[in-house]
């Protein structure tokens, strides 16, 4: 059994470390189906997607989690969303009249940051910003630990594109509570199953079941591995949800739009899916019976 869309959890006895892998393949290609991304973007996606996870399995509060990255250059910018129960989406906008795209991830951005949000459902929200100056996705990962927590953390990253699309990872991190020693022990120990961690392609991790990838990896180490976490693409637009965006728009603007249009449309950036607001529909958002009215019908 291969185990795709599923995030593993695992913790080195002895060693003070813990690790994550998770593959993904149906959330994937769900984020590429809805629109026509070109390989260089997609593979961008792929990893963010992929790291977007491992990240999301830190948290230890119910909550969202938002890496997103922005330039000058030919990305613009792209993003997944993801929360503690590995739900996640994402969009990206390029520059769409570059014919041919840089294959290297640092040649995408040109003054490029990334940004990761934390926001708790109870509790403040945190946002930390590092800059896009490192060769790979997973390096500018590693400096924002490095920098926000200063917490040892090694992150792998794997895209490919061709059908079926894959995307996935490893993280690799010193548990924040002995973090803080600096044990050189603990430290040789996290380099040792750092380089472990190295040794896999990518073409054994998406060939091999998941059960197999960590025993080529850690068969001579001391594992305990917890039950694996589905992951799974899901957006949270809503009919509803883009009616409450319109609100805060005046409702003669919109029946302005109606009168030209046909019709008010909205499209989540995410899925791509279109919502239609015709006149009644305005007068009921903007009489505050739009939910009501629609349970009605």
């Amino acid at each position: 059994m291969q185990s795709f869309d599923q995030l593993h959890r695992y913790l080195f006895q002895g060693a003070n470390v813990r690790g994550e892998m998770v593959r993904l393949q149906e959330s994937y290609q769900a984020i590429l189906d809805s629109y026509p991304y070109p390989q260089a973007i997609q593979k961008v996606l792929g990893e963010l997607m992929a790291v977007t996870s491992l990240l999301t399995a830190t948290l230890k509060f119910e909550g969202d989690i938002s890496v997103q990255l922005q330039s000058e250059g030919v990305l613009k910018y792209a993003v997944v969303n993801g929360n503690n129960q590995q739900q996640l989406r994402g969009v990206a906008r390029w520059d769409e009249s570059v014919e041919t795209l840089p294959e290297h991830f640092s040649e995408l951005f040109e003054k490029g940051y990334m940004v990761i949000t934390l926001s708790p459902k109870d509790g403040e929200r945190f946002q930390g910003v590092v800059a896009l100056d490192k060769p790979t996705l997973a390096e500018c990962i590693e400096g924002y630990f490095a920098r926000s927590e200063q917490l040892p953390t090694r992150v792998f990253l794997y895209a490919k594109q061709d059908a079926p699309a894959m995307a996935g990872g490893f993280l690799l991190q010193i548990l924040p509570g002995s973090a803080e020693t600096t044990d050189p022990e603990e430290l040789e120990s996290f380099e040792h199953l750092a380089q472990l961690t190295e040794t896999m392609t990518q073409d054994e991790l998406f060939a091999l079941p998941a059960e197999d990838v960590l025993y080529r990896l850690y068969h001579q180490e001391d594992v305990e591995l917890f039950e694996p976490q589905s992951v799974v693409f899901k957006c949270t637009c809503s009919r509803e949800r883009s009616a409450g965006a319109l609100v805060g728009i005046d409702k003669e603007e919109l029946m302005q739009m109606i009168a030209e249009e046909g019709a008010v449309k909205m499209n989540c950036q995410f899925c791509h899916t279109e919502y239609s607001f015709d006149a009644i529909d305005v007068e009921s958002i903007h009489a505050g019976t739009f939910g009501s009215s629609s349970a009605a019908q």
